[in-house]
């Protein structure tokens, strides 16, 4: 099955490109073959060192658990000032185990911690050190400006709109190329935040899940690189991000907290209302495919639909025909709605459904936020970030939910070959 996986590793890499071309109504443009070979080579490394060399992955768990502190703490605030719906103790027992969890109370208001600490490191200058350090690093490696690097590589650790935060000064100056880079980034990676509670839910289907996790979380930012420069490679002569920037405004530390918390507040609005609409509207879709007639004894929806499309899909991955319908109905599940119901699901699948190694290579493929719901996200964070390339934004970002798509299949094709 190992030949399947390869065929898609091709297979793949010619889908970016031609739907890059189609894109851009086939302008030509130069293959970036050495962006592309980097790029999968890194991901071979990543694997392997990961799996195999036990002082990597301490190196990198360690660095996941600053990540969970940083989240704890924002659970202490929102604990004082919500209560049990911000995380706090509940005073009545939970019958339904996560039915406590909010989203709005709970996740979210991380992004006013993340907010408030870029603009302080901002004022400091420690953002724009550690964006000149990547600048030299990246560049020479995979070709990247030093802020869509940062970006990218922070997408690791924290989510799709916490990570541009960190360089939220540059976007307005970001070449488009490295701002689809960045939102590819996004769709095509989860975050440390979450990542511990994908393991939870698959270690009783899956050996060590957190490894598999953490190995797939690093491999998808090599895998956005590679998918982005396909489909929209970077011209020559892009603006170096490591130039000068426009200094700080602000006077002092507390300045900087509280105009980044005030930042941070009306990008919590955006986000919170394009997910109420993008859910809906989602939701509106399956509503008018169940005035169809029952096809196979069930609804259409958005899900089975796509289901059936990724079939093929999950096929070049190296998943066996006969498993191909059920772990393209994950990967239809994660895109319509989240990879959190999807692990749920492929977690209630016994071994008579799914292989030990198909659910390895899904576990791979469906490690990154490319859905509806986070388009939603990512279009209401980056125009808060960036108003003036609303336009822009919003164009691109139908693509990204592609692009993140084919980074994280060709994360699990990668996996197919190396499992």
């Amino acid at each position: 099955m190992i030949w399947q996986s390869i065929i898609g590793l091709a297979g793949f890499v010619a889908l970016a490109w031609g739907l890059g071309g189609l894109w851009h109504g086939g302008v030509k443009r130069a293959f970036p073959l050495r962006i592309v070979l980097a790029g999968l080579a890194l991901q071979a490394a990543i694997a392997l060192v990961l799996l195999n060399f036990p002082p990597a992955k301490a190196l990198f768990l360690a660095a996941n658990r600053a990540v969970l502190a940083l989240h704890e703490a924002t659970l202490d605030g929102t604990k004082v000032v919500f209560g049990y719906i911000g995380g706090g103790a509940l005073p009545f027992t939970e019958s339904f185990p996560g039915a406590s969890f909010i989203l709005a109370f709970q996740a979210l208001p991380l992004v006013l911690v993340i907010s408030a600490l870029s603009a302080l490191l901002f004022y400091w200058r420690v953002l724009p050190a550690v964006v000149r350090g990547f600048a030299w690093a990246l560049n020479r490696t995979l070709g990247l400006s030093g802020a869509a690097g940062v970006a990218t590589a922070a997408n690791v650790f924290v989510g799709m709109v916490e990570a541009p935060l960190l360089i939220r000064p540059y976007l307005k100056r970001l070449a488009p190329a490295d701002l689809f880079l960045v939102m590819t980034a996004g769709m095509a990676t989860i975050a440390g935040t979450v990542l511990v509670l994908y393991a939870t839910i698959l270690k009783d289907v899956l050996p060590d899940p957190a490894g598999h996790l953490l190995t797939a979380s690093l491999m998808n930012a090599a895998a956005a690189v590679i998918v982005a420069r396909l489909m929209m490679p970077a011209p020559e002569g892009a603006a170096d991000m490591a130039a000068p920037l426009d200094p700080s405004p602000d006077h002092g530390a507390m300045e900087a907290i509280t105009r980044g918390t005030g930042e941070g507040v009306q990008l919590l609005i955006n986000i919170t209302a394009m997910i109420i609409v993008l859910v809906a509207l989602v939701s509106l879709v399956n509503l008018a495919l169940g005035l169809i007639p029952d096809v196979g004894a069930a609804p259409l929806t958005l899900q089975r639909l796509l289901g059936w499309v990724m079939a093929p899909v999950v096929w070049l991955m190296g998943v066996p025909w006969a498993e191909a319908p059920q772990a393209g109905s994950l990967m239809g599940i994660k895109t319509v709605l989240n990879e959190f119901l999807a692990y749920l699901e492929m977690a209630k699948m016994g071994p008579e459904v799914l292989s030990d190694r198909t659910r390895m290579i899904m576990a791979y493929a469906m490690s990154g936020f490319a859905n509806f719901g986070s388009l939603g996200i990512m279009i209401g964070g980056l125009v808060a970030m960036a108003p003036e390339r609303r336009g822009e934004i919003v164009r691109l970002a139908p693509m990204t939910m592609v692009s993140g798509t084919l980074a994280t299949c060709l994360t699990g094709t990668m996996a197919g070959i190396l499992g």
